[in-house]
């Protein structure tokens, strides 16, 4: 159980690395062919990529999608708005600033989505240690943003 643990959280922190990567060439993408264009671009080559993945490594069924809340229909739309919105923010405060206001933006989000047990998902209540990590990493935010 706790290999798997260790392992989801070695994924996780691969997509969080991923997204300051994929945040920064979106940025410069951004820059050569306009903000909206390279959000178009990037949500095109997802787009295939999900396709051709589709045969190989797909678990479930297409036809279920129709059987999902309506809310959970909305990650394109969301996939959309972040690609742009830090695309936009990079370029502006840099990638270590902009990473920094996304992750601390992120983490108190799911922080509330725990919480409440939002969308279907267990209940996790917001503990002190919860709070004591919530003031460790606005601390750590703090410090990167300084000039």
């Amino acid at each position: 159980m706790l290999s798997a643990r260790i392992l989801a959280l070695c994924m996780a922190a691969l997509a969080g690395a991923l997204m300051a990567l994929q945040g920064s060439l979106n940025s410069v993408l951004g820059k050569a062919a306009g903000l909206w264009e390279a959000t178009f671009f990037v949500q095109v080559t997802g787009t295939l990529l999900a396709l051709a993945s589709l045969p190989l490594v797909g678990e479930g069924s297409l036809q279920k999608i129709w059987s999902a809340p309506w809310y959970t229909w909305l990650g394109g739309i969301l996939g959309v708005a972040i690609i742009f919105t830090v695309a936009a923010s990079i370029p502006k405060v840099g990638a270590a600033a902009a990473t920094t206001a996304i992750i601390a933006a992120q983490v108190l989000t799911a922080c509330i989505i725990d919480h409440f047990g939002l969308f279907g998902l267990s209940p996790l209540p917001f503990t002190w240690w919860r709070w004591v990590g919530g003031a460790l990493l606005a601390a750590g935010g703090w410090c990167m943003l300084r000039q």
